[in-house]
C-alpha cells in the first residue's frame, strides 16, 4: 500500500528540532529545555542567532528579522515552491518522511549516530544503487555503508563524506545527514572543477565518464545547494567550472547568480533539461546505449 502522503499541515506539525537534526544542524546551546539556538541554516554566521522554540515549534532568526512554522522555513531552506516543498517531503521517503516517524522531545534521543563505517555490502543498498543507474564498483569509489542511531531506531544507508567529517545518508526508505553540514571538495591539482548538488549526480557523471582519467578535473558536492557561497573560494581557483546543479528554481537561482560571476562558470544543466537532474536523466534516458556512445560533456 502506498505511503499517506503528506499535506502543509502535517508538515507543520512535524518536529523542527528533529528536522534540522536530520539535515545536519545540530544547536549550539539549548536555553529553558525548550530554545535550541542554531548557527543560521539560512545563511553563514559565527554566531548562534536562530531560535527554535520546540514547544510551540517556531522558527526565528534574528538576522533575517523572519520567522514561522517549518512550511515557512522549508521554503527559504530550499528556495522553492509550495509544490516543490511538497515533493521534498513525500520524495522517497526523505528526511520529512523520517521524522514523521521520530518525533520525541528529547533531543538526545533524536541525534544521528554514527557507529560503524564500512565498504558497501548489503544487499538491499546494492540494489538501490542500481535502482539508481549506479554500478557497485563507481559507488566504492566515493561511498561507504554506514551502521547509524536516531531516536533509539538503528538504520543503515550510504554514505558520503563531507570536508569537516559528516555524511550524507541515502537508502531506498530514508535521506539524512550527520553533523557538521559541508562541502565535499576533490582537490586533483585539475584547472577545471565539476560541481554538483548531490553525491548522486557526482556517481552519474562517474558513470558517463568511466573510461576517462579520474583524476583529469576536480569535484565539489554541495549537499545543499545553499551551501553554495562556502564552495566559492575553491570554485575561484579554476580555469573552467562546469555547474550540474538541479533543475528547479534553487538549483536556477545558484545556477544565475554564478553565472553572472564570470566567464569560467559554464551551465551543464541543460544537458538533463527534460529532467529534474543529471541521476534522473541517467535512470530513464542515459543508459541507452545510443546515449552513452554520443555522450561527452563537462569538459575535463
Amino acid at each position: 500500500m502506498e505511503a499517506e502522503r503528506m499535506t502543509l499541515d502535517q508538515i507543520k506539525a512535524l518536529d523542527m528540532v528533529a528536522w534540522l537534526e536530520g539535515l545536519g544542524f545540530a544547536p549550539v546551546t539549548v536555553k529553558k529545555g525548550y530554545e535550541y539556538w542554531y548557527r543560521s541554516p539560512l545563511r553563514e554566521e559565527a554566531h548562534a542567532s536562530f531560535k527554535v522554540n520546540q514547544q510551540l515549534n517556531r522558527w526565528y532568526d534574528f538576522g533575517l528579522a523572519a520567522g514561522g512554522n517549518l512550511v515557512d522555513l522549508g521554503l527559504r531552506y530550499y528556495g522553492c515552491t509550495i509544490s516543490e516543498l511538497l515533493v521534498r517531503f513525500n520524495d522517497g521517503g526523505g528526511v520529512g518522511a523520517q521524522v514523521l516517524h521520530l518525533r520525541k522531545p528529547v533531543v538526545a534521543e533524536q541525534q544521528l549516530v554514527v557507529t560503524d563505517v564500512r565498504p558497501i555490502f548489503s544487499f538491499p543498498l546494492k540494489n538501490y544503487l542500481h535502482e539508481r543507474g549506479i554500478p557497485v564498483a563507481v559507488a566504492d569509489e566515493f561511498c561507504v555503508e554506514l551502521r547509524y542511531k536516531v531516536g533509539g531506531h538503528e538504520l543503515y544507508g550510504i554514505g558520503f563524506k563531507n570536508d569537516a567529517g559528516g555524511y550524507e545518508i541515502r537508502s531506498k526508505i530514508a535521506k539524512s545527514s550527520s553533523s557538521p553540514k559541508e562541502i565535499t571538495s576533490l582537490n586533483y591539482g585539475a584547472s577545471s572543477v565539476q560541481v554538483f548538488e548531490g553525491f548522486f549526480d557526482l556517481l552519474s557523471w562517474r558513470v558517463l565518464h568511466r573510461y576517462d582519467d579520474p583524476h583529469a578535473t576536480n569535484l565539489v558536492v554541495l549537499n545543499s545547494v545553499a551551501l553554495f557561497k562556502r564552495a566559492l573560494p575553491f570554485l575561484e581557483s579554476h580555469e573552467r567550472v562546469h555547474l550540474w546543479l538541479d533543475n528547479d528554481s534553487a538549483g536556477k537561482r545558484y545556477l544565475n547568480q554564478a553565472l553572472a560571476l564570470g566567464a569560467r562558470y559554464r551551465d551543464e544543466c541543460g544537458f538533463y533539461s527534460q529532467f529534474k537532474d543529471l541521476n534522473e536523466w541517467l535512470c530513464r534516458k542515459g543508459l541507452l546505449p545510443e546515449h552513452r556512445q554520443r555522450l561527452k560533456v563537462g569538459g575535463l
